[in-house]
């Protein structure tokens, strides 16, 4: 697993939902994002497989309207801070599963998608939050658990 920039990954949480995370949110961060894609890349390896396919193609990832929105606003902020070779690099490829060089580049949106909609959902699940604790981290897990 890569070395995340943890410069790159507070600016990031700023600029998408006004948080101020640190150091220790790093890893619940990694693990949110590498569980997430595995979530989608299983739900496509069905989709792929339905449709007689052993690679999974970029039509069989399982985005909503919501990730879609959320992936090009990540999109915008992603040209301030760069953080999408980051995601590329963070990734982890869950084993068994199988996908086209297309889909793994495509890979880091989807995960850029679900980092905007993971920061802007810790206001919404507390108001008040400025530095997630573990208690919003893990209402957010929850939820998305529930969604993705």
């Amino acid at each position: 697993m890569a070395v995340i920039d943890v410069a790159k990954f507070e600016h990031f949480f700023r600029v998408a939902a006004s948080l101020d995370v640190d150091r220790e949110d790093v890893r619940r961060y990694e693990e949110f994002v590498n569980e997430k894609i595995a979530d989608f890349l299983i739900r496509a390896q069905a989709i792929a497989r339905a449709n007689v396919r052993d690679l999974i193609e970029p039509q069989d990832l399982p985005v909503t309207k919501g990730i879609a929105i959320c992936e090009h606003e990540f999109d915008h902020i992603d040209r301030e801070i760069g953080m999408r070779a980051l995601l590329a690099d963070l990734l982890v490829k869950p084993p068994n599963i199988d996908y086209t060089d297309e889909t793994e580049r495509r890979l880091p949106s989807i995960a850029g998608g679900l980092s905007v909609a993971l920061a802007r959902s810790f206001p919404i699940l507390d108001p008040n939050v400025k530095n997630p604790q573990q208690t919003q981290w893990d209402r957010a897990r929850r939820l998305f658990a529930l969604l993705v």
